[in-house]
């Protein structure tokens, strides 16, 4: 996909959003299901760019665009709390140079900015659905910080004091 984003976006991300359906529908074992990102994220962030950057046409995006409301409308795809781990972007950078990754050697500071901006317009300016409460925490503290926080915030994010019997959570970060 990376390689050549105008073939494979519109395939990569039917993918994703097929991956992200499945699991979500899948029968839930545990009282609360917490996932990396949503179908929700996927439309309004790494879609978006795709759109925003020309590489998946107008057809292709409104095709996906569709398939989403369908999906969106049709499955039960709730969520209960989005946890957006606001990170800024050159923190991002720098975590993904000390990871040392050889999938992620190809992502640039412009990438992580462009993905930072469109989780903020979502998220925070409110320019795309919010499907739940959000949860903003600050990212950019040391790992040391970022443990004592999700100790302190543990009740909330489990959502401890919810009447639901099974939750489920999308945590957004970039990295």
């Amino acid at each position: 996909m990376y390689q050549d984003p105008h073939r494979w976006s519109l395939t990569f991300q039917t993918y994703v959003q097929l991956t992200m359906v499945k699991m979500r529908t899948a029968k839930q074992q545990r009282p609360i299901r917490l996932t990396e990102r949503s179908i929700y994220s996927a439309k309004y962030c790494f879609v978006q760019n795709l759109y925003n950057c020309g590489y998946m046409p107008h057809s292709e995006y409104t095709v996906l665009t569709e398939w989403f409301q369908w999906l969106i409308e049709n499955l039960e795809l709730n969520l209960d709390l989005i946890v957006y781990l606001r990170t800024s972007p050159e923190n991002c950078l720098k975590r993904i140079k000390e990871r040392n990754r050889s999938e992620e050697a190809g992502i640039t500071a412009e990438f992580l900015d462009v993905l930072h901006r469109l989780h903020e317009d979502w998220l925070i300016h409110k320019q795309f659905e919010v499907p739940a409460k959000v949860l903003v925490l600050d990212g950019d503290l040391s790992l040391h910080d970022m443990c004592k926080m999700f100790d302190e915030k543990k009740d909330e994010i489990l959502l401890k004091n919810n009447s639901h019997s099974n939750c489920s959570l999308q945590v957004d970060t970039i990295s």
